[in-house]
């Protein structure tokens, strides 16, 4: 089964303090037919509750009916591949305004560019970082302002 980049998927993250490990959602960032098909493997961030520390660039997720996840939720940056076999199932997918925000923060953690464009048949939408990591989103209808 291939997975497609924004999918959230269930996968189970190992505790660091113990050997066990507790299913948790992740956001797949890589491309499928790039590079998940070909490798059997998918490039993910961690999905974790807003109420935790924050960490640099993490995104806030607005529409979690779309992504599947029950409460306030954010993308935060550790990064992991993981074989497809392991994953769980699909609980969503992204919508456009948090997809667009989840790229602006790629971006800047690769050093990539400094302003993302995106516009679907529905909505435009444009995210814009300033120094200092904050994301300006219009066109998104989304309240929450993600600090990058």
């Amino acid at each position: 089964m291939g997975f497609e980049r924004f999918d959230v998927v269930r996968v189970p993250f190992p505790f660091t303090d113990r050997q066990a490990t507790k299913n948790r959602p992740a956001l797949v960032l890589s491309d499928r037919a790039v590079f998940n098909e070909p490798a059997g493997h998918s490039v993910m961030a961690m999905i974790t509750s807003a109420s935790h520390a924050s960490w640099p660039l993490d995104c806030a997720i607005c529409d979690l009916s779309a992504a599947g996840l029950p409460a306030a939720s954010v993308v935060r940056w550790k990064l992991f591949t993981l074989d497809h076999h392991l994953i769980r199932g699909v609980l969503g997918r992204l919508g456009e305004a948090d997809a667009v925000v989840v790229m602006a923060a790629q971006a800047q953690v690769f050093g990539c560019q400094h302003a993302i464009s995106t516009g679907g048949p529905e909505t435009t939408s444009s995210v814009t970082t300033a120094p200092g990591g904050t994301v300006n989103h219009s066109g998104s209808g989304c309240a929450t302002r993600s600090n990058l």
